[in-house]
């Protein structure tokens, strides 16, 4: 239970601007009651900073944070993506529950940089990071066993590793039965099985009964196409839908993919699920670096969403989405995927950058208004939430009492008014305005204002 309060910044985000005078009224449940210029006085007073929705991060894999500095040498001259997952699967054997536990508490811990209860060594040096404002996360999860017997141990301990961190999560749990199409699994693969559709459904209603209901929830997955058979994709969307449950998948980020698929079924992996599955408004897929654009305008139009991980695909070499351009910006979102670098801000800022060096011009991603940083901003937050079901991302009455503060005194935002916060922050600051997370009405305090 959250003791009910009454926030006020100097700037709050309301309805696609920064103003002044806003109060944003918390309820005992961590959700918004009232939002505007409220009679009663605040409680908590955020002198010198502005208010923002939480950052919606809606593609994870926390347990690859363990890969940051490793995969980046190239002995042969280059490397790829498929030489990274090599780097990938080097890291899966190695991990024991301690370790696991450990690399997915540290990166839940730096999306936020907040949650720290107790002091140790540990908490102690996430005490002098910066905080990346990332309150909601969707951790696309694919490491289910613990060794080589299928006990799907980890499953629950990547909840309680969120739990501990503070942060939100939907759990987008994978089901992952293929080493490729129509091939066995490697035996590098065998702690992500999921060979049985009856026991993957058993195993989600027993994680039902097991996530704590104000700040977790569960979402499907199909790994991707060389992971699960077309037909087990869609019954697993045909049951997402009926569940109510966010769908998601990894969707053509590599050509030898795209390649194996027309072989084998003879379309592109986003045609052929279109087609197949129907979409029905709650399929996210992930990457679509190299989908064409005819094939992204049949899947957006059916309801399907987006989700670009700029960071990431940057440093696998994986290509520039220029599908992009062409997406509404509330069925796009953004994801830290192989977390090798946690920072919304970047991911937002990286999303226009990739495009103005691809296509050789300025103010990609704008909105009606020309405005690029709050296209951005709403792909970052209000994007992210759609992508994950949840009243997330946006400061308005109902929603999750999810916020970031923002140092409005900070050098890097200094000469700085209303009218240019957003951009400034987006183009040229970073976590380092951050100063402190709200989840759910719990402020996390780093450096509480």
């Amino acid at each position: 239970m959250i003791q009910p309060h009454i926030i006020e910044a100097d700037l709050t985000w309301v309805d696609g601007r920064f103003a002044s005078g806003i109060k944003i009224q918390v309820g005992e449940n961590g959700r918004i009651t009232d939002v505007g210029a409220l009679p009663d006085p605040p409680t908590v007073r955020l002198t010198g900073h502005a208010v923002i929705p939480g950052l919606v991060n809606a593609h994870s894999h926390a347990f690859q944070r363990g890969l940051r500095g490793k995969g980046e040498q190239f002995p042969d001259g280059s490397g790829s993506f498929w030489s990274w997952r090599e780097a990938m699967y080097e890291l899966v054997a190695s991990l024991d529950t301690h370790r696991f536990d450990e690399l997915c508490e540290q990166a839940f811990r730096e999306m936020l940089a907040a949650g720290i209860t107790t002091v140790g060594e540990f908490e102690q040096a996430f005490r002098e990071m910066l905080a990346a404002g990332i309150t909601t996360v969707g951790e696309f999860h694919y490491m289910h066993h613990s060794s080589e017997q299928h006990d799907f141990l980890f499953d629950k301990r990547i909840l309680d590793a969120a739990n501990r961190a503070g942060i939100r999560i939907t759990l987008l749990n994978a089901f992952y039965q293929t080493g490729g199409i129509n091939r066995p699994l490697l035996k590098t693969q065998h702690r992500f099985e999921t060979s049985d559709l009856d026991k993957y459904w058993a195993h989600m209603s027993d994680l039902e009964a097991y996530v704590q209901k104000d700040t977790q929830s569960l979402g499907v997955v199909a790994h991707s196409i060389r992971a699960v058979p077309i037909e087990a994709v869609c019954l697993l969307h045909d049951e997402a839908v009926q569940r109510q449950l966010p769908f998601h998948m990894h969707v053509e980020e590599q050509r030898q993919e795209i390649e194996e698929c027309v072989r084998e079924y003879g379309h592109r992996p986003m045609a052929l699920l279109t087609r197949k599955t129907g979409i029905q408004g709650n399929f996210a897929a992930v990457h679509c670096t190299h989908s064409q654009p005819g094939d992204i305008d049949e899947f957006v139009a059916a309801g399907g969403r987006v989700v670009v991980c700029p960071l990431t695909e940057a440093n696998l070499g994986d290509g520039i989405p220029h599908h992009a351009l062409f997406i509404d910006a509330k069925q796009l979102s953004l994801g830290t995927d192989s977390n090798a670098r946690i920072s919304m801000i970047e991911e937002m800022r990286w999303l226009e950058y990739g495009q103005r060096l691809s296509r050789e011009m300025r103010g990609a991603l704008c909105d009606a208004n020309g405005e690029s940083a709050t296209q951005l901003f709403e792909i970052a937050t209000t994007g992210g939430a759609a992508a994950l079901g949840i009243d997330a991302g946006v400061i308005r009455q109902g929603a999750y009492a999810d916020f970031v503060a923002i140092d409005t005194t900070h050098p890097t935002l200094t000469h700085v008014d209303e009218s240019t916060l957003l951009p400034a922050l987006v183009f040229g600051s970073g976590n380092e305005a951050i100063s402190d997370v709200c989840v759910g009405g719990q402020w996390l305090g780093i450096r509480h204002p």
